[in-house]
């Protein structure tokens, strides 16, 4: 089982990863969903939410774009980042699982270039 937890608004995957609503967490088999769930973003701090969604079985995150600090951290917690996902949530995770998401890069290096990464 492969667990994957997308940074969302509602259903939608979200464009900025910290200013999520809500992540969705995925449980998945092979090329299949078995079980979803959203959680509240429990609140943007500084390296809380890449412990958190690691610390609750993500191995693989997915997200419109995300800042440099929480790439690293889910580096140094061997949680796969991927960048520029958009639309559906659940379809997300199945164009990944079927390997057509590949990650496009989308980093944001600092909040006050937030015009790089979307919405804000």
């Amino acid at each position: 089982m492969k667990r994957i937890a997308v940074a969302c608004e509602g259903e939608q995957v979200a464009q900025h990863f910290g200013h999520c609503a809500n992540f969705m967490f995925f449980d998945t088999e092979g090329e299949a969903i078995i079980k979803s769930e959203s959680v509240a973003n429990p609140g943007h701090k500084p390296g809380f939410l890449p412990n958190f969604l690691a610390d609750n079985g993500a191995v693989v995150v997915l997200a419109g774009g995300m800042g440099g600090g929480a790439v690293d951290i889910f580096q140094q917690r061997n949680v796969e980042v991927v960048t520029g996902a958009s639309g559906d949530a659940q379809t997300a995770v199945l164009a990944y699982l079927r390997g057509e998401l590949k990650s496009n890069g989308a980093v944001c290096h600092e909040h006050q270039h937030h015009d790089e990464c979307g919405e804000h």
